[in-house]
């Protein structure tokens, strides 16, 4: 959280009318300045029957028919975070045109793996069952995260047994996002993680990469170019997980972009920080590819994308706008066959 507020304070320093705001949090002070003028905002519904188990819901104002539903999961190391800070990410999706649930979840050291990942699996289920009443279209669930939220997401979207719990599978999912998560972090250096994996005796079962399969719903993955993130390597992780869906055949894109680290790759979604990166243009994209009738056929065919060494995307299946084309331009190629441990 340190390195969160140097950072985005940092940034925030550079924004006009932002040094009135300098003495809040780092993410208070983005929501301050993220306009929310486009979504309707639901706050403090239940998914479960505990405290944590609570989650905001922001809807598009305007809109003609239920629409893509998106549920986002921050992170935090496990340890930390409150969906509150995050109304940015849910107003940006909103703007939109899509139905963003931001959940809350159970915490170290409250709960471990893999009770963080059954709360997250139960607010999934929550969206698939009552986000028609805000709006939402319940065939067309997306699951986010970034950091450990990413985590979360890529476990839902890859681990048949947690959705199983609901009645769901993973192909339930149009498709899932992760940004700058860890998906392959054995052995934890990260002392602060250790604990909530039960290090050294941690399962392999914990890891995202063990758990790809030809079933696996489509993939937006985002990160900071290597080098750019301390905290999780971009290289093994996002690199190394696009690898292994490519393997078999599972539709994946991959983007890295430059201008942001591990931290403010989040933030680029916040309107006042999108000169950072195109990212809430590449997440738009991926998520109107894979919301349209066509997307079974696709997901059948198995088709994947990356960025090639020039920063030009790969032709996709399905194809993707513009704007997913553009907000790729800024990245380069990760190699999945670096193994440097990440957090």
């Amino acid at each position: 959280m340190t390195i969160l507020r140097t950072t985005l304070l940092g940034l925030l320093a550079a924004i006009p009318l932002a040094a009135g705001l300098a003495a809040c949090s780092p993410l208070s002070a983005i929501n301050a300045l993220s306009s929310g003028s486009a979504s309707q905002v639901t706050r403090g519904l239940a998914y479960g029957p505990l405290p944590r188990q609570k989650l905001d819901v922001y809807a598009p104002k305007t809109r003609t028919g239920p629409v893509p539903v998106v549920v986002f999961f921050y992170g935090g190391n496990w340890t930390t975070g409150e969906r509150a800070d995050y109304a940015f990410v849910g107003h940006a999706l909103a703007a939109r045109g899509y139905l963003a649930v931001i959940a809350d979840y159970r915490l170290y050291p409250e709960v471990h793996y893999p009770e963080i990942l059954q709360d997250a699996a139960r607010a999934v289920a929550w969206a698939a069952m009552e986000s028609g009443r805000h709006g939402g279209d319940p065939a067309r669930v997306f699951v986010m995260g970034h950091s450990a939220g990413a985590y979360n997401a890529a476990m839902l979207a890859l681990d048949a047994s947690l959705l199983a719990r609901h009645g769901m599978h993973p192909h339930d999912l149009r498709g899932w996002i992760g940004l700058a998560g860890p998906y392959d972090f054995l052995p934890i250096e990260n002392t602060t993680t250790r604990p909530v994996f039960f290090y050294p005796d941690t399962p392999a079962a914990s890891q995202p990469i063990h758990h790809v399969t030809a079933e696996a719903p489509p993939a937006l993955l985002i990160a900071p170019l290597p080098g750019q993130d301390k905290l999780v390597n971009p290289q093994r992780n996002t690199g190394g997980l696009a690898k292994a869906l490519r393997a078999l055949h599972r539709p994946v894109t991959e983007a890295y972009f430059d201008k942001v680290s591990h931290t403010t790759l989040v933030a680029s979604l916040a309107s006042p920080l999108r000169m950072l990166a195109p990212t809430l243009d590449a997440v738009s994209a991926f998520i109107d590819a894979n919301s349209k009738v066509d997307t079974m056929l696709t997901r059948k065919m198995g088709a994947g994308t990356g960025v090639g060494t020039d920063g030009r995307e790969i032709p996709a299946t399905p194809p993707r706008p513009a704007t997913a084309q553009s907000a790729a331009t800024q990245a380069g190629v990760a190699h999945a066959d670096d193994k440097t441990p990440a957090p």
